[in-house]
């Protein structure tokens, strides 16, 4: 097959076994006739195979991605083939051009979960049936079959003897689009690949306020989708009121999504405050394999020299969260991305501005140090030391985690926070100060992140860094 013709296979079984499954689901809802043996055979997820014999030695290929390591066979479980259609054939076609892989299409033995293809409205006509009649007869999530082992390295032995192609299967995947729906309150589709992460609501008025202006004047197609359903597209009267008034309270994780017709755009999630949330949310967007995704909060200054509404360019990080510590052993260094790093640098200069002295005093790159426990000032006495030792010059809750994330991941990432307040100073945050920095700081930080966005996507062939992937990697990005 060519990789459209792989594609538009694993469209066909995918729609093919979406509709044999819910129409199952209904039928026994509405008269309780099970589905015949042949009928739940066909709930199964499509499989990618591609295989790689080769005749002559492995061309030496400079990007991250895109790399048959060794002869054999390679395959994974495909979920939602239309919404991944661009993602899968540029990742197949490299495949095809540098090593004359071929592709294969099939069945899995690998069931979808029912829920998984029930949307809400579907879910609820279903109510009256007991969940665990429908286990009975329907394929149901299983924790067992839903893991990281090829995210974390860990050697999967399939029965035929094939690699992992991807670092998620389908499984995986389905179980986060889920969660990002329900977290998020925004529809999982609408995710852009350029990712911003906050942690402070402010910075999302703000957002609404410029993304709202952009689908007013920008090019013909953008929309902002917010939390509840609500979407905003040229035209709309009060826009900004209305992307305000959606029911984002009810959610954990707000999101927001500045879509464009290439699908191009830009995310904003407020994860709140502390590392758990940042690592839930992150988990799940991965599966979206993402261009990026930055963190701009806020952090406590270390520095006497730094001052209120300064910038601070994380390149290590001091992770006293203990989030990750199970899966990212402490001993593992988090290295920055060079073209991130570099990216924020110019964005920061030219929202900015002035002289490039001025730029120095007020923008500090180094080590930011991340607790779980908001209150660690109350054991500061004990941490003062080790806060000296590794040259920290900022603290916060969650950028250790974004970070590692992002390592772990194999998704790029960076981290610029605004010094909000002083506390190893004397300068604690207080609700007229807090408010008054605020005001001031938080437009031109956003600016700072959007700029950063839109010089990466000059260099999005080589954002991907090497650094990110293992000795033995699958071939997908």
């Amino acid at each position: 097959m060519t990789p459209a013709e792989a594609v538009d296979r694993l469209e066909f079984l995918h729609n093919r076994a979406v509709t044999a499954l819910v129409e199952g689901v209904r039928r026994f809802a509405e008269g309780g006739a099970p589905p015949t043996f042949e009928e739940r055979a066909l709930f199964r997820y499509p499989e990618l195979r591609v295989t790689y014999l080769p005749g002559a030695p492995a061309p030496r290929l400079a990007r991250a991605y895109g790399q048959l390591t060794w002869p054999g066979e390679y395959a994974v479980t495909i979920t939602q083939p239309a919404y991944f259609r661009r993602y899968l054939l540029e990742q197949l076609q490299l495949l095809v051009d540098d090593y004359g892989a071929e592709i294969s299409v099939r069945a899995s033995e690998s069931e979808i979960p029912y829920s998984y293809v029930l949307d809400a409205a579907g879910a609820a006509a279903f109510e009256s049936v007991p969940a665990e009649e429908l286990a009975r007869y329907f394929p149901h999530p299983r924790l067992t079959q839903v893991g990281d082992a090829v995210v974390d390295g860990l050697r999967v032995e399939r029965l035929d003897g094939a690699r992992p192609l991807a670092l998620f299967d389908a499984p995986r995947t389905d179980y986060s689009l889920k969660r990002i729906q329900h977290y998020t309150g925004a529809p999982w589709q609408d995710v852009q690949p350029w990712i911003l992460f906050t942690n402070y609501q402010r910075y999302v008025d703000e957002f609404v306020r410029w993304a709202a202006e952009a689908v007013k004047n920008g090019p013909k197609g953008w929309a902002l989708s917010c939390p509840g359903g609500v979407r905003i597209e040229a035209g709309d009267q009060d826009a900004e009121l209305k992307a305000q008034a959606s029911p984002w309270r009810k959610y954990q994780m707000p999101a927001y999504h500045l879509s464009t017709p290439d699908t191009d755009g830009v995310t904003l999630v407020n994860i709140g405050v502390g590392p758990s949330n940042a690592k839930t949310i992150t988990d799940h967007l991965a599966v979206l394999r993402p261009h990026c995704w930055l963190m701009i909060g806020h952090c406590g200054g270390l520095r006497h020299t730094q001052r209120i509404g300064d910038y601070v360019l994380a390149h290590a990080y001091l992770r006293r969260d203990k989030i990750l510590d199970d899966r990212v052993p402490l001993e593992i260094p988090i290295p920055a991305i060079a073209e991130i790093q570099i990216a924020l640098q110019k964005a920061a200069n030219m929202v900015v501005g002035g002289e490039k002295e001025e730029l120095r005093r007020r923008l500090r790159t180094g080590t930011v140090v991340s607790y779980a426990d908001r209150n660690w000032e109350l054991n500061y006495n004990q941490e003062r030391q080790l806060l000296s030792q590794s040259r920290a010059v900022a603290v916060d809750m969650e950028s250790a985690c974004v970070a590692t994330q992002g390592f772990r991941l194999r998704v790029p990432y960076g981290v610029l926070l605004c010094v909000s307040d002083k506390p190893a100073h004397g300068e604690i945050k207080l609700p007229g100060t807090a408010d008054r920095f605020y005001d001031s700081a938080i437009g031109a930080h956003l600016r700072i992140g959007l700029e950063t966005v839109a010089l990466l996507k000059q260099q999005r062939d080589t954002l991907h860094s090497r650094k990110l992937r293992a000795f033995d990697e699958p071939p997908f990005r």
